[in-house]
């Protein structure tokens, strides 16, 4: 197998307007992605728009001259590529004139806070695009003989259309129905997760963790609807055994047990399937769902827990308790897992070494339990993000950090268990960016042109006097105007507001000014 399309390509367009769909990364990471892999198709079936997939590792450029090009902007770093890329194109950074193709992004980055990086951008999509890209894209083209100001007018006059150069009001967040769901339109050799067919089966996440941005981004929670779900579900197994289901809360699809049973009868009749889910939370630990698991060929998956004590999980509205997750084990244990990997995260509001002695004695007690059940740790530590209720929070210091990554290293490391932790300097320029402005904008640019290392974002910010503590470490008031709070959000800010109070009070603390 090599690139498998499961709609009709048109490999010749009777059309001059053109696009490109270019991703920060390489096309294998591309070809696993399923918002840029939809956007890709919903223009690719447009008759009158030719469009071309261009990666950091594309060698030779399409022909044709693009009208415009679009960047999927999925994290915070993702900056670095998309200017070299740019470079590549021969596309100037700032100021282009009228002879170069319109330059927009969308994604989660862009939809919490495109402040940072309004200079770079002609405009932005906010919200979910696979609709506004194709709307942008026709009033470009219908309108292509007319100026670049005439066209980003027009632009501006839709709903989740942002133009730095325009723009004045509220943008709202553009929120589509995902009943029809969004599933791989190219299954691909080169895909870094091989020939895999990914099913969107629901959007959102009601549980709403305080420092989630996939949360409160995606709300209100969608689900697909069940007999479209195994329809794709058919329709992918006519070409690849490999299968994922994907959400950020895909155990509380109404249909979830049905899909799995769906998924299982299959198997027990001979089909081979191969199937990974994401987001698993403890309470979705069913004996059904982890036997299908086992029967699929899995022997470890991975579990977020977040936090170490329950008071903390109760903080941040994890809402898990210690026998939920004692229970989890068991259930992996009891019927197929070898093991585990517990997703935490170190340094949210409140914490105190106390709240990571409870995980390391949570551990101990697993470990005592299940002597021949492998348990493992991924860590990352909290970046403050726009539109949740922890975005008034600043980080923990670095030194402090650092401290708690050796604390963890270390007692895990006498239990047994493998730890792994993100950069904690690294999350701190991940944090300066998330709650970025418009200043940031020589800064980006010497952080680039200097190898984008931890030294060139130092030295960046010493050269034109960027306080990234600011950004990073500093705690804001409720009243304070954010970056971002132009871009309207449901729920909005007083939401936010109550919810950090309401969680404050959960963890026993007053307040954050």
């Amino acid at each position: 197998m090599n690139d498998v399309y499961l709609y009709k390509k048109n490999y010749v367009k009777e059309t001059e307007f053109s696009v490109w769909m270019a991703f920060p990364g390489s096309k294998s990471f591309a070809y696993s992605s399923l918002g840029f892999l939809w956007m890709f198709k919903s223009l690719d079936e447009s008759e009158d728009i030719h469009i071309e997939p261009v990666f950091t590792d594309t060698t030779l450029l399409p022909y044709k001259k693009p009208d415009m090009i679009g960047f999927s902007f999925t994290f915070d770093m993702d900056f670095i590529n998309i200017f070299q890329m740019l470079e590549n194109f021969n596309v100037p950074l700032l100021n282009r004139s009228e002879f170069n193709p319109l330059i927009f992004a969308g994604g989660p980055v862009i939809t919490a806070n495109p402040k940072p990086y309004e200079k770079f951008f002609d405009f932005f999509i906010i919200g979910d695009g696979e609709d506004l890209n194709i709307q942008a894209a026709r009033i470009c083209k219908e309108n292509r003989d007319k100026s670049k100001i005439e066209k980003l007018r027009l632009l501006a006059e839709l709903d989740g259309i942002y133009v730095p150069e325009i723009s004045q009001n509220k943008i709202k967040k553009v929120t589509n129905n995902i009943k029809n769901c969004i599933y791989t339109p190219i299954i691909s050799s080169d895909a870094f997760f091989k020939d895999t067919f990914i099913i969107e089966i629901e959007r959102g996440c009601a549980n709403r963790c305080g420092f989630c941005l996939a949360s409160y981004l995606n709300l209100p929670v969608r689900f697909a609807d069940y007999e479209e779900i195994i329809d794709k579900i058919e329709m992918g197994l006519k070409h690849t055994n490999k299968l994922a289901l994907l959400g950020a809360q895909i155990t509380a699809h109404p249909k979830f047990h049905n899909i799995c049973g769906y998924l299982y009868d299959k198997m027990l009749q001979g089909e081979k399937i191969s199937l990974s889910l994401s987001s698993m939370r403890a309470d979705s630990f069913t004996p059904d769902v982890v036997k299908m698991l086992t029967l699929a060929g899995q022997k470890n998956t991975t579990l977020a827990i977040e936090a170490g004590s329950e008071r903390l999980r109760k903080f941040i509205n994890k809402n898990l308790s210690e026998a939920q997750i004692f229970n989890a084990v068991e259930t992996a244990a009891n019927n197929g897992l070898k093991g585990l990997k517990f997703y935490g995260m170190i340094g949210l509001p409140t914490e105190t070494y106390d709240d990571l002695d409870e995980m390391i004695l949570l551990v101990k007690k697993i470990k005592s339990k299940y002597k021949n059940f492998d348990i493992s740790f991924g860590f990352s530590s909290f970046v403050p993000k726009p539109h949740t209720p922890f975005q008034w929070f600043g980080r923990e210091n670095t030194k402090s950090l650092e401290r708690k990554v050796l604390y963890l290293k270390k007692e895990l490391h006498k239990l047994g268990v493998k730890a792994q932790f993100s950069s904690i300097k690294w999350d701190y320029y991940q944090a300066v960016l998330s709650r970025g402005d418009g200043s940031l904008t020589d800064f980006l640019i010497d952080v680039y042109k200097n190898s984008a290392t931890l030294g060139a974002f130092r030295a960046a910010a010493k050269k034109y006097s960027i306080d990234t503590d600011y950004f990073a470490l500093k705690n804001y008031p409720y009243e304070m105007d954010l970056p971002w709070d132009f871009i309207e959000m449901n729920p909005g800010k007083e939401f936010l507001i109550s919810e950090n109070k309401r969680l404050l009070k959960n963890g026993c603390m007053v307040g954050i000014n």
